[in-house]
């Protein structure tokens, strides 16, 4: 029930759609007379647009996200590789067979780096389908192919399926991998996932070190450097993060709203 109601209150409350269904509210308030819901509509959905697409406000949200986990040096041992879904093209790679690639698949390439790096460690790929409208396959699916083109042998592959979301790839991969005391993994996902990704990991009992990759952002944007395109995406992402974290921390999947390195877990 989780899975389809975040979802569900996503799709409305994402800068893009808001906004459209604010202007879709406004002319509905049009046809009866309403001058002033017409106005606000209008008025809120037009400040939506322009502080997604042509300010800096998508940046300033997210680089506390993707700052809040610095990359460490590589540790001499690894004992397993985490990458967690939603790097690869879902319905396109179900429907077409390959290993399409998308903004977050920095997640899988840079799986497939590690593995080279460290060629004894376990590689774990977690992610299953998050469609709910169009077909489609996980990135559990897809990966092994990629990822044994890249060189990576089969044996080494750790698939965890099932999961539709953050909270169950910790679950689901805790239950699936039974970590060892002493053993090192790390974890990847984009930089701006990281603290919910780190703390629903430890929280379930499978302590990682916290690998981010996919940043969005430089540090160093302004106006000029972000593209109204680049904006919104930005601007989008921030949003769901931030939702996303207040919304595990409200019903108690994380133990912090704004979780970090040594506070993130309560695990």
């Amino acid at each position: 029930m989780f899975f389809y109601l975040s979802k569900l209150l996503w799709f409305f409350v994402q800068p893009l759609n808001f906004a459209i269904f604010l202007l879709l509210a406004g002319l509905v308030a049009a046809m009866f007379g309403r001058r002033r819901w017409t106005t606000a509509g209008t008025v809120l959905a037009v400040l939506i647009l322009a502080l997604s697409t042509w300010t800096e406000l998508g940046a300033i949200m997210i680089s506390p996200l993707e700052d809040r986990f610095p990359k460490p040096p590589l540790p001499e041992k690894v004992d397993g590789i985490i990458v967690l879904g939603g790097g690869l093209e879902s319905p396109i790679n179900a429907v077409r067979g390959g290993y399409e690639i998308n903004g977050a698949g920095d997640r899988i390439v840079e799986a497939a780096v590690l593995a080279r790096r460290f060629p004894t460690a376990k590689i774990v790929i977690s992610g299953g389908t998050v469609e709910m409208m169009t077909a489609g396959e996980g990135d559990a699916d897809t990966g092994p192919r990629l990822l044994t083109a890249l060189g990576v042998t089969a044996d080494r592959l750790v698939l965890e399926n099932k999961s539709r979301n953050t909270y169950e790839n910790a679950i689901f991969t805790r239950e699936l991998v039974t970590p060892k005391p002493g053993e090192t993994w790390l974890l990847v996902t984009s930089a701006f996932h990281m603290p919910r990704a780190t703390a629903l990991f430890n929280k379930a009992g499978f302590p990682t070190v916290a690998w981010p990759v996919d940043y969005m952002t430089s540090g160093k944007e302004n106006i000029a450097t972000l593209p109204p395109y680049n904006g919104l995406e930005v601007t989008t992402t921030a949003v769901r993060e931030w939702i996303g974290l207040v919304t595990y921390w409200l019903s108690g999947r994380i133990d912090r709203l704004f979780p970090g390195p040594g506070v993130g877990s309560g695990g």
